[in-house]
């Protein structure tokens, strides 16, 4: 790859799309900047010019995800409207989409250790993205009595988290725990599971 360096025209995004490169084939503390520089195409010197260390480079590449994240839970959001289980179930399947389409990103975002308050951008922008979800979970849950009704942060946080577990364990091929079911499917049982204990859909005939 020929080098570019100073002179390149989007040194930082060459940067982050380097990162996420190495990220995904390496993990996040599997690389450093000098391979991230020569992935890039320049000099490990230039890279100083952008980012302070690897985890400012993941940082960035974090807060980029979340950007992407929050658009794409807001579009599944808004398409399930005006049903309140159509766009919480959507902000689900929304959740598996991403990790399958930007496991870069996912890995950086989740996986990495990197704070979310490391910086005010990454913190502003992850706020949006669960945000959406809690709109979602408070939509739904706003029939159920207000003594016998979760918070929607609480609500919202155990989606996450299922879905965030149906990601690790079966939509990204982790060895020996290929699931027999589609990792879509699994979550919309989960899900299924979790909101006939709140009594907000009906149980099976």
């Amino acid at each position: 790859m020929p080098k570019r360096g100073y002179h390149h025209g989007n040194l930082r995004q060459a940067l982050v799309e380097a990162a996420l490169t190495l990220i995904e084939a390496k993990g996040p503390t599997g690389f450093t900047l000098s391979e991230a520089a020569k992935t890039a195409g320049v000099t490990p010197a230039a890279v100083y010019r952008h980012f302070e260390g690897r985890e400012d480079l993941i940082a960035e590449a974090a807060r980029q995800g979340y950007e992407i994240f929050a658009d794409l839970m807001q579009f599944a959001y808004d398409k399930g409207q005006p049903s309140a289980l159509a766009s919480f179930e959507a902000t689900g399947r929304a959740y598996l989409a991403f990790a399958r389409k930007y496991p870069g990103h996912y890995i950086a975002m989740f996986e990495s250790g990197i704070s979310v308050n490391r910086t005010p951008e990454l913190a502003t922008v992850a706020s949006r993205a669960r945000g959406v979800m809690e709109q979602a979970a408070a939509d739904l849950s706003e029939h159920i009595p207000p003594e016998k009704r979760p918070p929607a942060s609480m609500f919202s946080a155990h989606i996450w988290a299922m879905s965030h577990g149906v990601v690790e364990l079966f939509a990204r091929n982790s060895p020996g725990t290929q699931s027999p079911f589609p990792p879509e499917d699994l979550l919309e049982t989960g899900i299924g599971v979790y909101l006939r204990g709140l009594g907000l859909i009906k149980p099976d005939a």
